[in-house]
């Protein structure tokens, strides 16, 4: 990665985004009171190209600050979804007003982690966002902050957006933020990412209380996105032809371009939507038969159990030096894990019987 480095062949394939998912956060929306029609000016030049936009919008709690008089982010959970709830109508409002010039229609779609984790709630979520494209409409996306709770939040925007490009299929993820992308050492910008796990030194805290996310929290739901083969760009809000200039082929934000086997669908959602419910500890040849062998994980394999993880549930399998290095789909739950551990096939019962995660519904992670 440089910040003078330009990788043009993957800026150029840019051009061919249909999908583009764009998220921007309470900061950069709140910056100043024109940046409301800087959206509605950016997202109508998209559709004008023909493009369908999906909008993930931070903004409910620090409007609804705005609007009650409250000075600091409340830290009691019912008071911070009283003004969530009070200022995702002034979100909304505010979107519909500045829609309202290009005759562009906004549909609010409030979700919490609880309904990308079930099955068929997200691929109910996903008709329905396909519908509302179909429709010419802007998905405006958001967490459900008025009645999420610890383990129902998705941690903050950027992973909703991670999350929700990969629902979509999108062909592109762009993280609108207040600076013109990451930043190296000297405050320039890195035009090409091509791992991003060596901008760990990079990252920079939050300097407000006003939103909840960062430089990390992007570069975290970029390894989300990337991990499903889209490609993801960090660039400036401020920037009125940001957008324009990506799909020209421009060097404009950081680019991050995946590499390697994207996964499915599927495998997408268990690894990066689901939360691990429990953990099932393995051996090293159970280790070297899941990331060698692409085998199922059997029985004799199993060390320990930690968790009350029931059948179906996400659960995370880690190697004796501790690291995890998948995760899937428990057949059994983790009474029965616990009786099988270490046994081995016995005469007349079937492999198949004796799988705790079938390689169908295990995904191995990053090394």
């Amino acid at each position: 990665m440089s910040p003078a480095q330009t990788k043009q062949p993957e800026r150029e394939q840019l051009a061919r985004a249909q999908r583009i998912v764009l998220k921007i956060g309470s900061r950069s929306l709140l910056a100043d009171d024109d940046r409301f029609a800087l959206m509605a000016r950016v997202i109508h030049g998209l559709k004008s190209r023909g493009r369908e936009v999906l909008l993930v919008s931070s903004g409910a709690v620090a409007a609804g600050r705005k609007r009650l008089g409250i000075t600091e982010r409340p830290k009691r959970l019912a008071l911070l979804q009283a003004v969530a709830a009070a200022g995702q109508s002034a979100l909304m409002w505010s979107y519909e007003q500045a829609f309202a010039p290009y005759g562009m229609r906004a549909a609010q779609i409030l979700l919490t982690h609880a309904d990308l984790a079930d099955r068929d709630r997200y691929l109910n979520a996903r008709n329905a966002l396909t519908a509302l494209l179909d429709l010419g409409v802007v998905p405006i996306i958001n967490e459900n902050d008025t009645v999420s709770v610890h383990e129902l939040k998705f941690g903050d925007n950027d992973q909703l957006a991670a999350l929700v490009a990969a629902l979509v299929d999108a062909d592109l993820l762009v993280l609108l933020t207040d600076v013109e992308g990451v930043l190296d050492s000297d405050n320039r910008r890195i035009s090409f990412v091509e791992n991003p796990d060596k901008l760990a030194s990079l990252i920079r805290p939050p300097t407000d209380d006003v939103g909840l996310g960062g430089m990390g929290s992007k570069v975290d739901a970029a390894k989300r996105a990337l991990a499903h083969g889209i490609p993801v760009i960090i660039g400036d809000a401020r920037r009125e032809d940001l957008l324009e200039r990506i799909l020209d082929g421009e060097d404009e934000g950081t680019l991050f371009w995946p590499s390697g086997e994207s996964l499915r669908t599927k495998k997408h959602w268990i690894a990066y939507t689901l939360k691990p419910k429990g953990t099932i500890f393995i051996d090293d040849g159970a280790a070297r038969a899941l990331l060698e062998d692409g085998a199922s994980l059997l029985p004799g394999g199993i060390l320990g159990v930690r968790g009350n993880f029931q059948e179906g549930e996400a659960i995370a399998i880690v190697d004796p030096a501790q690291r995890e290095i998948a995760r899937g789909l428990a057949r059994i739950g983790a009474p029965e894990v616990a009786k099988v551990a270490g046994t081995r096939a016995k005469d007349g019962v079937p492999q198949a019987a004796r799988v705790v995660v079938h390689r169908d519904d295990l995904v191995l992670l990053p090394r």
